[in-house]
């Protein structure tokens, strides 16, 4: 069915027909009104969207009337590109972008009705830690005597109660525990941080948000012409707003109700970030004459694949009924692989990549997608070992990040006193020591017999400041402590327990996550006798005095590695998932109540469905911790809930490994 329509005088063919199928052709189609597109994987959403604007445009409706908001403007710029080709030299006039894109040009032309001039200046996440550290300073907060929240925990704190609209005492008992008893400092600074801005006509990215509802609250006047102004908007990814989010959405639809919003709850996953799956699943009780689209049909995986995703996001109580189907012929059942112990884990992986490679699959076919970032610590060093080149998406080898440098930097001094770089890292760690300071120290002690005993030394309190010498002798007394104990995991286990966790805590918002790759180390470490070993194995994952994130210039030459989270869109012919045990998928920091469940269960589906072909679920039955201790491991509750229906055809193969290659049996 092609539809021929004129538009600005030219004539543009589209064909609706043959580019869509039916359900998103009703929902492409839809007259206004306010509509919940509900999207499952590989459903096609982005077509949907991309189309809907299209048709939008061919019934008449000026483009400087449609907004368009994503959570990227990479989603945003792709979409109106595609646009352009289906209604050439038009896409250019729609307002798209992010939320944050669209306040920005709101607030450059209104922004004078709350106080903010057109020439304001946007804070990076960088530039608001800077402010956020003039502020702690400015109050003379005791940050030496008192664990105190760096700025950039200050700024996690202080972006998580704006887009929750919650207040900060609640955010600090829920999120921030160890800092509930510093709730009237951390309000202090955070409202200097608020009047500096104010007063030097700075917004930082929540800012942009907050100003902008309350341009639209305070001002009817303002709130009315934008209400008029965009006679339809469309909202991608709406699980993934927060309230403060929909909250904006809400007071733009007031006039002509003309909003679309497209999402999946299935796939809500950013809690963390503030956002509320509850947005969508409540999203009729606001818009009781709701138009509702799904879009079921999977172009992505093949039937098995989907029916272990349909069984088990149905266990969720929280969400909107839908069934993925799929428009592809049957494939291979889903494999679940038990494993001896997280090493032979690790083993099977690299050897069963070869195993793929020489069935035809090339490296770019292969995805290792984990919960948690310390889940691939071992597979990297087993890929880098076989010399099977590999990407990790979106951040850095496990021993590159910063925090694993940290503690190994330590290591590394108990092992090599005069190991320079390894005491300027450390000692940058401490308050009121940046560069310049950590060098006076290293100065002082590197001629030293021993300068782990040297740092102790009164001699170095005459180059200090008074405000530094404290955090010097913690160093030194922590130092001396680990030297005694000879056991790497003993050595890292002293660091966690007795300076690094406080650390962790002060300085890195996701704290909790960061201590757990740190104790996988840990762990890892028990099967090393000394920490020489230790080092040098760990070494060949690369030099970790750098710092740049190892992504290839061509991901056709990797296997990709990456966690959930980071995998969300994308897609690959080959999926493995490792560490499917409870309390590592789902993760122990998540199983405290429904809600969390619930959530890690989506994760596990956008695992599933990020597959095409072949499926492969890994279960250690053992697990060895710093202690040598041998732990049996339960198989995710995500396994044992695919129970067939009906006693049918289980949903899994049993792949059993045999001398370094797996042989199937059958259920």
């Amino acid at each position: 069915m092609v539809r021929t329509f004129k538009l600005g005088g030219r004539r543009v063919a589209v064909d609706w027909e043959r580019d869509l199928n039916d359900e998103q052709r009703a929902a492409v189609m839809a007259p206004g009104g306010p509509m919940l597109i509900i999207a499952g994987a590989g459903s096609g959403k982005t077509r949907v969207l991309t189309y809907r604007l299209a048709w939008l445009l061919a019934q008449g409706v000026r483009p400087d009337r449609v907004l368009l908001m994503t959570f990227t403007n990479r989603a945003a710029r792709e979409m109106l590109q595609r646009v352009e080709q289906l209604v050439p030299h038009e896409s250019g006039a729609i307002w798209g972008g992010t939320f944050h894109h669209i306040a920005n040009r709101v607030l450059r032309t209104h922004g004078t009705h709350v106080g903010l001039s057109s020439e304001f200046t946007i804070l990076d996440r960088e530039d608001a830690g800077d402010l956020l550290g003039v502020c702690v300073s400015e109050l003379k907060v005791p940050i030496e005597r008192r664990r105190f929240p760096r700025p950039r925990v200050l700024g996690a704190i202080a972006s998580f109660r704006v887009n929750t609209a919650q207040t900060l005492e609640r955010v600090l008992e829920e999120r921030y525990p160890m800092f509930a008893a510093l709730r009237e400092p951390i309000d202090a600074v955070l409202t200097l941080y608020h009047q500096r801005k104010r007063r030097q006509q700075l917004v930082d990215y929540d800012d942009l948000l907050v100003e902008w509802l309350r341009l639209l609250d305070e001002h009817p006047a303002v709130r009315a012409q934008l209400a008029e102004r965009f006679e339809h908007v469309l909202v991608d990814e709406y699980q993934d707003t927060n309230t403060l989010q929909r909250r904006i959405v809400d007071r733009l639809a007031t006039r002509h109700r003309n909003l679309s919003v497209v999402g999946d709850d299935a796939q809500a996953i950013y809690s963390f970030r503030g956002a509320d799956v509850r947005g969508m699943i409540e999203f009729r009780s606001r818009y009781p004459d709701t138009r509702e689209a799904r879009l079921e049909v999977n172009y992505r995986s093949t039937p098995e694949i989907l029916e272990v995703a349909n069984t088990s996001i149905a266990h969720n109580r929280t969400r909107l009924p839908k069934q993925l189907r799929p428009s592809r012929t049957g494939g291979l059942r889903p494999a679940f692989v038990p494993c001896a112990d997280h090493f032979e884990q690790s083993r099977f992986i690299a050897e069963y990549i070869l195993h793929l490679l020489d069935q035809g699959r090339d490296l770019f076919d292969i995805a290792v997608l984990y919960r948690s970032h310390w889940h691939a610590m071992e597979i990297q060093l087993e890929l880098t070992a076989r010399d099977i080149p590999f990407t990790v998406r979106g951040g850095l080898r496990f021993f590159e990040q910063m925090h694993i440098k940290d503690v190994l930097a330590m290591l590394r001094i108990g092992h090599n006193g005069h190991d320079e770089l390894a005491w300027q890292r450390v000692l940058r760690l401490l308050p009121r020591i940046g560069g310049r300071l950590a060098q006076r120290v290293w100065d002082a002690i590197a001629g030293q017999p021993d300068p782990v005993t040297a740092a102790s030394a009164p001699m170095l309190a005459a180059i200090l400041p008074p405000a530094a010498r404290p955090s010097l002798r913690r160093l030194a007394r922590l130092l001396a402590g680990m030297v005694e104990r000879a056991d790497p995991a003993e050595q890292l286990t002293f660091v966690l327990e007795e300076y690094y966790g406080d650390h962790l805590d002060a300085r890195y918002p996701n704290a909790a996550q960061r201590r757990q790759d740190i104790e996988a180390v840990r762990d890892f470490a028990a099967q090393y006798k000394t920490p020489e070993a230790f080092l040098s194995d760990v070494a060949i994952t690369g030099d970790f005095t750098g710092e740049t994130c190892e992504d290839g210039p061509d991901e056709q030459h990797f296997v990709t590695l990456t966690t959930v989270h980071q995998a969300k869109g994308l897609e690959w012919p080959v999926v493995l998932i490792p560490w499917m045990a409870d309390g590592r998928f789902p993760t122990d920091l998540a199983m405290g109540t429904t809600a969390e469940l619930e959530e890690e269960r989506r994760v596990f589906h956008v695992a599933v469905t990020r597959a095409k072909d072949e499926l492969y679920l890994l279960v250690p039955h053992v697990w060895s911790n710093y202690r040598r201790q041998r732990i049996l491991m339960k198989p995710s509750r995500f396994l044992t809930e695919l129970t067939p229906p009906n006693g049918g055809t289980p949903l899994l193969e049993t792949m059993l490994i045999e001398s370094g290659l797996p042989a199937v049996t059958s259920g």
